[in-house]
């Protein structure tokens, strides 16, 4: 994705995402209302909820759980660290210029089955103890963002360069912080189970 890409969302949760976009800038536009838009890729680190796709997989091994996978897990996300995403938010307000849009991303394209794979081989399991689940409605294939225009005008670099160090150290602080995200868990758990996800199969061993 550029700055200059049309939406197309495909789920009702990316088209209420792209409302809010279209909104901003029609005020912006029409009321001179001072605002800038940035649209980032897919964000990992600490804090995250336990719904999420990244820390569900990290606390499902915490617990003894298979991790799951949405698919065949060829899903492209281009991952960027929570840090890297709020010092660019924070550059944007600062240096931005009013009415325009930013993409935020960190070159970290890599596919939901590496990152399941990633974390069972961080936390010491075989990298194929997963389960394929149905996969969700409207799942896009990949995402990827240039954020040359945040780089070259604002001066913005990322410092998660490596997307396994920095999963490595998301590991270590949900594997530390369990007091944090261990509420959240079981009314997360009980969530998905509500929605129907059914194991498809068990790539690996038990």
């Amino acid at each position: 994705f550029t700055e200059a890409t049309p939406y197309n969302p495909s789920s009702p949760y990316s088209s209420t995402k792209a409302s809010s976009d279209l909104l901003v800038r029609a005020w912006a536009r029409s009321f001179g209302i001072s605002a800038t838009i940035s649209n980032c890729s897919n964000n990992y680190g600490p804090y995250q909820h336990v719904e999420k796709f990244i820390p569900r997989q990290i606390t499902n091994v915490l617990d003894g759980v298979r991790p799951k996978l949405y698919g065949q897990g060829l899903n492209v996300r281009d991952w960027i660290h929570v840090d890297d995403h709020n010092r660019a938010v924070w550059t944007i307000i600062e240096r931005g210029t009013p009415g325009e849009t930013y993409l935020i991303g960190a070159d970290g394209e890599v596919d939901n089955r590496t990152v399941v794979r990633t974390i069972l081989e961080l936390l010491g399991k075989d990298p194929d103890d997963y389960d394929a689940v149905t996969d969700r409605p409207g799942h896009d294939m990949r995402y990827a963002i240039d954020a040359t225009r945040l780089r070259t005008e604002l001066g913005w670099q990322p410092r998660y360069r490596d997307f396994r160090s920095g999963l490595a150290a998301t590991v270590d602080w949900y594997r530390d912080n369990e007091q944090w995200w261990r509420p959240q868990k079981g009314a997360t758990e009980q969530a998905y189970a509500a929605a129907g996800e059914t194991v498809l199969g068990t790539p690996g061993p038990a």
